[in-house]
């Protein structure tokens, strides 16, 4: 007589055909919990995420925009109160860069609306379904998140400049971090743009499958950015903002200098390239799966 066991010891047909080990039914459960996630399922969580956002109401999103705005400022404000402190210090530049991730955990960790990240996950509805209605929804997205981050980074900017929060030499570090953006030739602000959008894309497209990583992986990705120099237009809107409102660049620099050129990168980056990509992949494996 033979027992019956619950964890189903025979190999499986599947094993036998991917020229696997035989495993028990358990085991098998083992290998699928431990796999990670496959492309599509990336893909699916972030384009649901995306339809979400892209049905949200103006006011909401226009609120939860101000509050990301207002958060990414600590960014630049943890980076010059490093670098007030480890000036001239040796490797104090790698010390301040980590400074550069701290508005960027406050905003995905607390769903606020960041116009960088929208730049993926609203961008994969309209690739899987193109039409008028949804390009509409995603220019309607983009225009109240990239305006309710802007007026939040220019009110931290115009805050922490005018409420004597800071002594001199701290000021002067936040001037001088706003210079070294502003060092870039406006091709330079496309180009580090795209590199920024890209990484930002990775970014989005990572946390979902990091599980209790997620704030590693949020740390490292930003963290390089802020080590290549690579342009955001957010936080560097603060930074540079901050120098409009101390009267060291006038505004119409801070435009055509600055945003203009490094909002097409980060849009060229994170859309075009990485986003375009992505959904490429999962259409492509769908296909050999059809086929």
């Amino acid at each position: 007589m033979h027992e019956d066991r619950d964890d189903d010891t025979g190999p499986s047909a599947a094993d036998g055909a991917r020229g696997g080990f035989s495993l028990s039914r358990k085991e098998r459960g083992e290998v699928e919990q431990k796999r990670p996630p496959r492309v599509a399922v990336l893909h699916e969580t972030i384009r649901l995420e995306g339809e979400a956002e892209l049905g949200r109401s103006i006011p909401a999103l226009g609120w939860s925009a101000l509050a990301a705005g207002l958060s990414m400022g600590f960014s630049m404000l943890a980076r010059g109160l490093l670098h007030r402190y480890l000036d001239g210090a040796p490797a104090g530049f790698l010390v301040e860069s980590l400074g550069y991730p701290f508005g960027f955990l406050v905003v995905i960790l607390a769903r606020q609306q960041l116009f960088t990240e929208n730049t993926m996950t609203a961008v994969l509805p309209l690739m899987t379904q193109p039409s008028l209605r949804k390009l509409g929804a995603l220019l309607r997205l983009w225009s109240v998140v990239f305006a309710g981050n802007l007026v939040g980074t220019g009110l931290f900017a115009y805050g922490i400049l005018h409420m004597q929060l800071f002594d001199q030499a701290t000021q002067a570090a936040l001037l001088d971090i706003g210079n070294q953006v502003m060092g870039n030739s406006p091709l330079q602000m496309f180009t580090k743009g795209i590199v920024a959008g890209w990484l930002i894309a990775t970014m989005v497209w990572l946390v979902p499958a990091a599980e209790a990583s997620k704030i590693t992986v949020i740390v490292l990705t930003t963290y390089l950015i802020a080590l290549g120099g690579f342009t955001h237009i957010i936080v560097g809107s603060v930074e540079t903002l901050y120098l409009v409102f101390a009267h060291a660049l006038p505004f119409a620099a801070f435009v055509a200098h600055f945003a203009l050129p490094t909002l097409a990168g980060n849009i060229v980056g994170g859309s075009c390239i990485f986003a375009l990509i992505s959904h490429a992949q999962v259409r492509s494996d769908e296909a050999e799966g059809r086929g």
